[in-house]
């Protein structure tokens, strides 16, 4: 089996995916990487003597790439996808699709019109806590899903959020959306909906009130995180610029019925996702989010708070970051590079994320009311629901 060839967009934190992908001999290798940074060159360099490395886009896409991974800042997101699709290279883009609805549609109408294959990297569809709810609904255990909830306590919040450039809205819109897109999809996944109403509130509580800030443009994220960083409020070398939200509440009506809300908070200690999902004849719940942890299930009447009718364990499926998600991930993307066909994750899904994350915002930045989530065309939806075929 030939080696494909697979050029990296972004030598930054989500980088790391490489891991999974250079396998030199056994399908897969990373031919070139493309950074703007001179450091993140050099280290590119260092670890991949044999690829090419450049500054430039386009040296990177007539290289003779197979695929390529756009794993770059937010709101660089649609303008490079959109390039490498028109160029015939074969894309994963790294969530969220974008940070503007204009923008992730149009990804999805350029893949449609030059057939080139689009991936999303919303590897939470391959969390084994994730897959194990979702095989607990289809197995009928709690009837049919009415509600959808999810806490997010984002404990690494200060560090990972609020240091660099994810602090500005003009690089990610919002924290529901940059961070909350992943949520959001998962939600929409557990309940077979998508959401087509939207509201939410939310403020900058805790660090637009630290006023230690500099510029980190030559530093990157492992350089100032720490554990000893608590409480939030002592936090110091924030980025210059913060103006998004780091807590918000959402409520969403799905089209068909479902209720859902998400809660996101970027200063608490602990950092874990709580969904709980109530049906017509149970719920269940996450207790954790690694393997190990816990699903509990209730399906039968109790007085006040009780012990789950059922324990499930969240397996060890494969190694790797997100509970072995990410190896998970990046096997289906090389796969469906490889030989097309349905796959977990949904550029349709992505784009629906995306569009609840940003209305969400909108709604939240006016006076919290709620927001229609305008529809995606039928015949772009029907090009990828059967699996990006003409």
């Amino acid at each position: 089996m030939t080696d494909l060839a697979i050029g990296i967009i972004g030598f930054g934190a989500r980088a790391r995916l490489r891991a999974g992908v250079h396998h030199p001999g056994n399908g897969s290798r990373i031919t070139a990487i493309c950074d703007l940074s001179d450091s993140a060159r050099a280290s590119a360099r260092a670890e991949f003597p044999e690829a090419r490395v450049t500054d430039s886009i386009d040296e990177l896409l007539a290289s003779g790439l197979d695929a390529v991974m756009v794993l770059t800042p937010d709101d660089t997101h649609a303008r490079i996808a959109i390039r490498a699709l028109e160029a015939g290279v074969a894309v994963f883009c790294e969530k969220p699709l974008a940070i503007d609805l204009d923008d992730a549609d149009e990804i999805l109408r350029t893949a449609r019109r030059t057939g080139t294959r689009l991936y999303i990297g919303h590897n939470m569809r391959h969390m084994p806590v994730i897959t194990l709810m979702r095989q607990l609904i289809a197995d009928g255990r709690i009837g049919e899903v009415k509600a959808v909830w999810c806490r997010h306590f984002v404990g690494h919040g200060g560090d990972y959020y609020f240091t660099d450039w994810h602090a500005d809205r003009r690089h990610t819109t919002g924290l529901l959306l940059q961070k909350g897109a992943h949520d959001l999809d998962v939600i929409h996944w557990l309940a077979g909906a998508y959401t087509d109403r939207v509201a939410a509130m939310g403020s900058l509580s805790v660090y637009g009130g630290i006023t230690d800030r500099r510029d980190r443009s030559g530093e990157r994220m492992p350089d100032w995180f720490s554990l000893d960083n608590w409480p939030p409020t002592s936090l110091t070398g924030l980025h210059p610029t913060i103006d998004v939200e780091d807590i918000s509440m959402v409520t969403m009506h799905l089209s068909n019925g479902v209720l859902a809300s998400y809660q996101q908070c970027h200063f608490t200690p602990d950092y874990w996702r709580n969904y709980t999902v109530i049906g017509t004849e149970g719920r269940i719940e996450n207790l954790g989010d690694e393997p190990g942890s816990t699903v509990a299930l209730w399906n039968r009447r109790h007085h006040n708070s009780a012990e789950p009718d059922e324990s499930f364990v969240v397996p060890t499926i494969a190694d790797g970051g997100h509970g072995g998600a990410d190896t998970l991930l990046i096997a289906e993307f090389l796969r469906f590079v490889r030989d097309g066909g349905i796959t977990e994750t949904s550029p349709v899904a992505a784009r629906e994320a995306v569009a609840a994350g940003i209305l969400a915002t909108e709604s939240l930045r006016s006076d919290g009311s709620a927001r229609n989530v305008p529809p995606l065309e039928d015949d772009v939806i029907a090009y990828f629901e059967r699996g990006q075929t003409p």
